[in-house]
């Protein structure tokens, strides 16, 4: 079973309505659209159909970044309150202390999703930064990497600075005009007069389209592209080569979730199989984007079901060879020391012994994709195995995939639980 095979089966086994693939080997290009845009309105994915890509958007905002950094416009190492004089955080020192090169590397420290929309003139980034002053500082800038939505928007704000024009603007004039993106846009206006997809959450077979659907302006440098998989291969292919001002975002910076595995300047890097990724996930669509330099392979994926679509990028790395064996499990975890409840923003774990092992339930506290956004649905609880003493998986059910790492203090007392790229504080 080939490749795109491998994903349609995952696609239609799982209920996900809708997937396209595209994949870059050997200097060719192949893409195919599998299953429905909608549920309620159904046409037929192709491969130029538009999905949101989410988060794979930073990768854009880190290669504009980097590109006005050759330019002289931004510097990597200089605090970023010397572009932006007015910026105040929660913390006076991570207020003076934060560069440019932490907001890329996500090592600002500070509670990173927070979803505000501030409206769609061309003040809704300069707002929503002025309102990162009320996000609680969780460690040291420059300390542990935690996945950071609000740091991107503080990036694209010194884009705008640095340019004096508007951000979008700016992507599109270094980024998406030299490299023919023509189907990539930030404007919901724009993505509505083509094919697109909408989102979709539900289980157990319950599938409902996931609303609203536009990305609010704010976060647009966290995640507001649209695009389709024949734009991310064009793409791709300035980062399988990039040229010197580019070549910056594939050095390590600080180690990540999985071992082995690290974060770039908004790249991620897997030492395993030297490719380098971003994936993204937004109201009901998830996607990946992943790159071997080493060989020029490229392969873009982008569902629209959260959370199933996960396991249908998990097919699809499996089928190329970038899947890692599964982890076995191991006895003797101090379990009882990690059992409590650990909180962050916008849900709450509560970890329980069962076994060698953890019970896991997930209360969703809402505040996505704004704050005042409802909690989403209460996944089942779900049955974990460490594989290593402090790290564990989940290996069925709606979270299957989702593993854990439990971070201890200087005194050995735990401290952090980091799930999804997020930080969560132990609470209880």
């Amino acid at each position: 079973m080939d490749l795109f095979e491998r994903v349609r089966a995952a696609q239609e086994e799982l209920l996900v309505p809708g997937v396209a693939v595209g994949i870059l080997e050997d200097g060719e290009e192949r893409h195919h659209g599998f299953g429905v845009t909608s549920v309620d309105n159904p046409l037929a994915v192709t491969p130029d159909t538009l999905f949101q890509i989410g988060s794979i958007s930073k990768t854009f905002t880190g290669t504009v970044a980097m590109y006005l950094v050759a330019d002289g416009r931004l510097e990597l190492d200089r605090p970023v309150r010397e572009y932006l004089p007015q910026l105040a955080l929660a913390d006076a020192e991570a207020t003076e202390r934060v560069t440019l090169r932490h907001l890329l590397a996500h090592t600002g420290g500070w509670v990173g999703d927070y979803f505000d929309d501030t409206g769609w003139g061309d003040d809704a980034v300069a707002r929503y930064v002025d309102r990162m002053v009320g996000l609680p500082q969780l460690t040291p800038v420059g300390e542990l990497w935690s996945y950071n939505n609000a740091g991107f928007a503080l990036a694209g704000r010194m884009i705008e600075v640095a340019t004096g024009r508007r951000f979008e603007d700016v992507v599109k004039e270094l980024v998406f005009d030299p490299l023919e993106l023509t189907s990539s846009t930030y404007w919901p206006w724009e993505v509505m007069t083509e094919r697109f997809a909408v989102g979709h959450m539900g289980l157990d077979g319950k599938v409902e389209v996931a609303r609203p659907w536009p990305v609010g302006r704010s976060a647009h440098p966290a995640g507001g592209i649209a695009s389709t998989t024949r734009d991310l291969l064009r793409y791709a292919r300035l980062h399988l080569d990039p040229p010197p001002e580019l070549a910056p975002m594939q050095v390590p910076q600080a180690p990540a979730a999985a071992e082995g595995e690290w974060v770039g300047l908004t790249w991620y890097g897997e030492e395993a199989f030297g490719t380098i990724r971003h994936g993204g996930g937004t109201v009901g669509q998830i996607s990946l984007l992943v790159l071997r330099p080493s060989t020029r392979f490229a392969m873009a994926v982008l569902t629209n079901h959260s959370p199933l679509g996960i396991q249908v990028l998990d097919a699809a790395l499996d089928a190329a060879g970038l899947k890692h064996a599964d982890p076995q499990p191991v006895t003797g975890a101090p379990v009882a020391t990690y059992a409590g409840t650990y909180a962050a923003p916008t849900s709450r774990l509560t970890l329980s012994r069962s076994g060698d092992g953890l019970r896991i339930e997930v209360q969703p506290l809402g505040g996505f994709p704004t704050p005042d956004s409802p909690p989403g649905p209460t996944p089942p609880a779900a049955e974990a195995f460490f594989y290593t003493e402090d790290r564990w998986l989940i290996d069925d059910g709606p979270l299957k995939g989702t593993v854990g790492h439990f971070i201890r203090d200087d005194a050995g007392h735990v401290v952090w639980l980091r799930v999804g790229g997020r930080l969560y504080r132990r609470v209880a």
